[in-house]
């Protein structure tokens, strides 16, 4: 629908109309706080009151030099002191003409002081009348007036009330409440509606998740389709999945699409060292949400303030993360859904949220972000790289497919990589080779240019070769993409293996596979070398994981039966609680140990059938360094077994 030049975007049936620009009124605290008419007076008070108590109300002695004892009384005997001061054991005076410490002195005055002895000097008052030298005497424990000792204690704290009283005023006078009331405002960024930055065409791979939340839009668009039947959408919409899979850009993307406020903040956020002041944050982001309504509220990483309340440890009898919860679970009941304000939230630990988050009436609905899958991805790269300029040879579904479980950040990041490794190189435009390292650069971590001995070069080279001539042997097997024993990360060597299709369901035979796989390169190294070195400690703890969780996860073990020993999702030994007794735990052990045993004499059998195979790859990857798939294929004879092919193993 188009819209009048200058009239702003259509105003759907239904909708609200619109709300008259806010006419400027008072000048907010921090405009207040920027304004050079306010720091010009603060400098002001500042330096009358430095003025007074430096200038107008101390005294400002005449230039005076220090002499001896002894040149004084010379000074008096020569008839050239007019008048002394005494003041304790110290005297001050004046003479006709200027003098110094010695008569070579460069620093003279008509003003001097001096200290007396502390033996008594009885022919000192004799001396002085002699030469007709006034005499005066000062209390050396005299006090300054009264007013000026109390202006002078009492004025710069005095001076510091009143300029925070000023401060205040002007803060709470500009409607924020006080020092405090900044405190409480929220910090919620809110995003311009008549300029999206981001819709649905910005966002792939979860269509799932777009369907779920045009509802959401159709009713900020148009809330009398649904209030006409007495239907309700829901407050509150609960985003949960992993990091990086684009909870809070279908957030952004439903504000684009919808054409509303967004005001969006991040649960840590609302809380503060000072108490009570996340629960103020809590209200004043709903009061702007329902002054603006139509809005959307979207709140990120929920679970920061969000957890439940149950089993916790209180150290203190007020808690500031209960008090905010406490204070969104009443603002979310205290607002009708007809308002137009719609909450949403993100969150990748929907486990440890508090039950009365999650019932109906606040996040009813909740719409679960996983990783995409091949065909997502390959969408989501096409997004990010609407702007980059590709070669001829790059294949974005090829990419897809050699990136599984990758989520968008990842494939965004990759996208990137590429971009600068092309931009360095002095290319036109990326290629696929660019990718590749990009890939590489992510998964397996930055190449290491480290100086490796023959020998451990060549040990390296046989427990790489395990690696990947298992994939090629095992059946069920992910394929073998490339092999290398170029350092990268933390690893010396690398075998990418990655499935052919997305896998969702894995069976018995598969996991087992996985386990030969991983320990392809302990029985190469024992099978060659008749030792094992620390090159296989992360082999070992996908092992340890995958039999682990086989066994109590899983029910794939006969002595345990079909039962699940988890807790919150955690296997056994991760979570806080084994709920098994010591008994069983024992025969866990074992039936882990058996998986593993037996799979690793499955890879030193299928290691020692082909060790012809096992060293001529190694021997290729010592000259080339890096083998990609056919290449792989080319060096051991074998041939690529269908993947959808899943047999059991031999």
């Amino acid at each position: 629908m188009a819209s009048k030049p200058g009239g702003g975007p259509p105003r759907p049936e239904g909708a609200s109309p619109p709300r008259p620009p806010v006419k400027p009124g008072r000048p907010t605290a921090a405009s207040q706080l920027r304004s050079p008419r306010f720091w010009i007076t603060l400098l002001l008070i500042f330096g009358v009151n430095i003025f007074a108590a430096n200038v107008l109300f101390a005294p400002q002695p005449a230039k005076s030099v220090t002499i001896p004892y002894n040149v004084f009384k010379e000074q008096v005997s020569a008839g050239n002191v007019v008048s002394i001061t005494s003041t304790g054991t110290v005297i001050t005076g004046t003479t006709k003409t200027a003098i110094g410490a010695t008569p070579k002195a460069s620093d003279k005055a008509t003003h001097f002081s001096t200290v007396l002895p502390a033996f008594a000097d009885p022919g000192l008052e004799s001396l002085l009348e002699q030469n007709n030298v006034t005499i005066n005497v000062n209390d050396p424990n005299q006090q300054p007036p009264f007013w000026q000792t109390l202006l002078i204690s009492l004025g710069p704290g005095l001076l510091i009330v009143l300029v925070l009283l000023f401060v205040m005023r002007r803060m709470a006078g500009a409607g924020g409440g006080g020092i405090l009331g900044q405190f409480s405002q929220s910090k919620a960024r809110l995003y311009d509606p008549e300029r999206p930055g981001t819709t649905f065409a910005d966002v792939a791979g979860i269509e799932e998740v777009k369907a779920e939340l045009v509802e959401v839009v159709e009713f900020l668009r148009e809330p009398l389709k649904f209030q006409r039947l007495g239907g309700t959408v829901p407050k509150g919409v609960l985003l949960i999945g992993p990091p990086g899979t684009g909870k809070t850009l279908v957030a952004r993307a439903v504000a684009g699409e919808a054409n509303v406020p967004f005001f969006s903040m991040s649960a840590s956020e609302f809380v503060e060292a000072i108490v009570g002041v996340g629960a103020a944050r809590v209200r004043d982001l709903f009061k702007k949400a329902r002054e603006a309504a139509p809005a959307i509220i979207f709140i990120d990483e929920l679970d920061a303030i969000g957890r439940s309340r149950q089993g916790t440890i209180r150290l203190g009898g007020n808690d500031e993360q209960e008090q905010t919860l406490n204070q969104i679970l009443t603002e979310m009941d205290g607002f009708d859904s007809r308002e137009g304000v719609i909450v949403l939230a993100a969150t990748n630990r929907a486990d440890v949220l508090d039950a009365a988050l999650l019932r109906p009436g606040r996040f009813d609905r909740r719409v679960t972000v996983m990783p995409p899958d091949r065909r997502g991805r390959a969408a989501i790269l096409k997004i990010h790289t609407r702007k980059v300029p590709l070669d001829s040879d790059v294949d974005l579904d090829a990419i897809a497919s050699d990136t599984p479980g990758l989520v968008g950040a990842d494939l965004r990041n990759i996208v990137n990589e590429a971009a600068l490794a092309a931009a360095a190189r002095g290319a036109g435009a990326v290629g696929e080779a660019d990718f590749s390292n990009a890939i590489e650069k992510t998964l397996l971590g930055t190449e290491r240019h480290i100086m490796l001995s023959p020998v451990d070069r060549e040990r390296i080279a046989y427990h790489e070769s395990g690696h990947a001539l298992l994939g090629l042997l095992v059946p069920g097997a992910d394929p073998v993409r490339k092999v290398t024993i170029i350092p990268r990360g933390m690893a010396l060597g690398v075998t990418v293996q990655s499935p052919v299709d997305d896998r969702f369901n894995y069976g018995e035979r598969y996991l087992r596979a996985r386990i030969i796989g991983a320990l392809g390169g302990r029985a190469a190294e024992s099978l060659v070398y008749g030792e094992v070195t620390t090159g296989a400690e992360n082999d070992l703890v996908q092992v340890t994981q995958i039999a682990h969780e086989m066994v109590v996860r899983w029910g794939m073990s006969d002595k345990i039966g079909p039962l699940n020993f988890t807790e919150n999702g955690q296997p056994g030994p991760f979570a806080m609680t084994k709920p098994y007794s010591e008994g069983t735990a024992l025969l866990i052990d074992a039936e882990v140990k058996r998986i593993a045993e037996e799979c690793m004499e499955r890879a030193c059998q299928l290691l020692t059938e082909h060790r012809p195979q096992l060293d001529t790859l190694a021997q290729a990857l010592l000259r080339e360094d890096s083998l990609n798939e056919q290449e792989i294929l080319d060096v051991t004879g074998l041939r690529s077994r269908n993947p959808r092919d899943i047999g059991d193993p031999d």
